[in-house]
């Protein structure tokens, strides 16, 4: 496999580093805090792309040298960003609104060089079967879906049991569209 040297993962997902050192990659993690805002008229597929590139500019101006990776996910509902819940209630509405329809899942990518930078979206639609209010209690009280963008990690219980279907990348949908970093690393960096 090759490597790219000086690869630096700017994110405390652990869902994503997993997928990197599953994938073989070598790098190293490296964050500052970032607050992921953005402007109230931007088209709601656009965003996780913005923050991709405004996370790696910011990471950018306190690293200044290596290859740095930076990501956000998003899920969208009926044109709506639905974020991490702030709490288990919200977790429980969000997945009560998501329950027996199709969302998407979009992440967007920023990889950047000293020479240059490279921006790109990731989307997957899922579709969850109807969840009862039992599996839904039982999802939020055993797993951690506050850190989670639309109240849930497909690679938990809720997407074992609850995941109908979904068309496009799985790994897009756990955050990292793996196959698609790999393919904009060997052909660009």
């Amino acid at each position: 496999m090759k490597h790219f040297n000086n690869l630096i993962l700017a994110s405390n997902s652990p869902r994503r580093k997993q997928l990197l050192e599953d994938a073989g990659f070598e790098f190293s993690v490296n964050t500052i805090d970032f607050d992921e805002v953005f402007p109230e008229d931007l088209e709601v597929h656009k965003v996780a792309e913005y923050l991709a590139i405004e996370k790696n500019k910011a990471h950018r101006e306190a690293f200044n040298s290596g290859l740095i990776l930076t990501a956000d996910t998003v899920v969208i509902f009926t044109d709506k960003i639905l974020g991490k819940p702030s709490s288990s209630e919200e977790a429980r509405k969000v997945l009560k609104i998501l329950s027996g329809k199709i969302h998407e899942v979009m992440t967007g990518v920023c990889i950047s060089s000293e020479e240059k930078q490279v921006a790109f979206s990731n989307l997957t639609e899922v579709k969850f079967h109807e969840l009862s209010e039992d599996e839904i209690d039982h999802y939020v009280n055993t797993a951690k879906p506050i850190d989670k963008a639309g109240s849930y990690g497909i690679q938990e219980w809720i997407g074992l049991i609850g995941v109908e279907w979904i068309k496009g990348s799985y790994f897009n949908v756990v955050g990292l569209p793996v196959d698609q970093v790999y393919q904009v690393l060997k052909q660009e960096f």
